[in-house]
């Protein structure tokens, strides 16, 4: 493995745990400028699609209003494993994230459990997501206690 495929797995790496990280903090429009212009993003639900979005535009449009319903956010990032072909890069990486909403006076957490299928390309010396493709393999609801 050379020297330029170990930086740019590390990059990787950093690019997807900004990506969480800016998400939790509701850093919305931030959060965007790691993805594409054409950026896609796609979640299954099991086999089921349940949201297509193209344009980063749209995306930011559409994760500002999930994000408005949404008290807390926390997610960790386990496995990411990337294969670097040049200025592009395909991986997988699994996440964990919960989100606390209000609901009827009471604080409900969805716990997600994510593989995520993500397709990069470098850009004027910059890692970005061009393509992510959300699997919501465990999916938890609960009221919270306390």
């Amino acid at each position: 493995m050379t020297l330029e495929i170990l930086q740019a797995k590390f990059e990787l790496r950093e690019l997807v745990d900004a990506y969480l990280n800016l998400g939790d903090e509701k850093k919305t429009s931030e959060q965007m400028l790691l993805l594409t212009p054409d950026h896609r993003y796609m979640v299954y639900f099991g086999d089921q699609l349940v949201s297509d979005v193209s344009g980063r535009d749209e995306l930011e449009e559409q994760f500002k209003g999930h994000a408005s319903l949404v008290k807390r956010y926390f997610s960790t990032n386990a496995q990411h494993n990337v294969q670097v072909d040049g200025d592009t890069a395909t991986g997988v990486s699994y996440s964990q994230q919960k989100m606390v909403r209000d609901e009827d006076g009471k604080e409900v957490l969805s716990d997600y459990s994510i593989k995520y299928e993500d397709t990069y390309v470098c850009q004027n010396g910059t890692w970005l997501i061009k393509t992510r493709i959300a699997h919501f393999i465990i999916i938890e609801t609960r009221v919270l206690q306390g």
